[in-house]
């Protein structure tokens, strides 16, 4: 027997009786990771659950606020994203979605390093190399790797970097490549179609235990830049800009509104994250 559940336009079909198992245990788990934006649980041990806080900030951290409703919203993009991906065969850590700002993934051996997109010349690659006009075309598209470390702000790093450092040999930076390519190439037709400029994308990944390379953490407006026809950004960047959570949360609305969700009701039903 199976119960769907459809919220926000999001289908998950779910076998009643792992269902009913799998909220038992969510009602016991322990907490093993808090990042700037997410909590991470234990469920089993091989499953984990990521609950989406309402926290945001900008500058490596040093900028933090509040912005009640952000984590729900994050949530439902990711867990649409993931679904939409997994029909174009792509393969992530997602297993389910709990309606609110929680998701369920398989526990991967996550590969320290961010993997970079760029589909357009903005932000710090401006700074970076000051000869590309500001939002130039790039084709095709820029991939750059960050080794990850809040300490050392996420540096830069070179796929021989990579190598030398047995962090990855070549075959799987060319698989995460091509994976990521892939992911970019999805997301920016998905975009185009909603009239929308898909800048970039910082995406992650991670080794299951059989060693296969998967997909990672969470894909919404706090990873990837979209702009409107009027060059609005409909992302965590204008957070960045303005420091204002008022508009970032505009931001997010109409972003979810873009894509297809009705996150209305699901806001009033879940609430903050700081009240639970």
């Amino acid at each position: 027997m199976y119960i769907t559940f459809q919220l926000c336009k999001f289908i998950a079909y779910i076998p009643v009786t792992h269902m009913m198992k799998m909220w038992a245990k969510m009602k016991n788990l322990q907490l093993i990771y808090e990042g700037k934006s997410k909590y991470v649980y234990t469920l089993d041990e091989d499953t984990l659950v990521m609950e989406f806080k309402d926290d945001v900030t900008a500058l490596d951290g040093a900028v933090k606020a509040v912005a009640i409703g952000k984590g729900i919203i994050a949530a439902q993009l990711s867990a649409y994203f993931f679904k939409f991906l997994k029909d174009s065969n792509i393969k992530s850590h997602f297993l389910s979605y709990d309606g609110c700002r929680r998701i369920i993934v398989r526990k991967l051996d996550i590969i320290p390093i961010e993997v970079i997109i760029r589909n357009y010349a903005y932000g710090s690659l401006l700074k970076r190399m000051p000869l590309y006009e500001p939002l130039q075309k790039l084709d095709p598209p820029l991939i750059e790797f960050h080794y990850k470390d809040d300490t050392l702000h996420d540096p830069l790093v070179l796929e021989e970097d990579l190598i030398h450092a047995k962090i990855l040999d070549k075959s799987t930076i060319d698989e995460i490549k091509e994976m990521g390519l892939r992911v970019n190439e999805l997301l920016t037709r998905f975009f185009e179609y909603k009239n929308l400029r898909f800048l970039d994308i910082k995406l992650e990944f991670g080794r299951s235990k059989s060693g296969e390379i998967l997909l990672a953490d969470e894909i919404s407006g706090d990873t990837f830049r979209v702009l409107d026809q009027n060059n609005n950004h409909l992302d965590k960047e204008i957070f960045r800009k303005t420091k204002d959570v008022g508009l970032l949360l505009k931001a997010y609305l109409r972003l979810a509104e873009v894509v297809g969700l009705d996150v209305g009701n699901i806001l009033t039903f879940c609430g903050s994250s700081h009240n639970q």
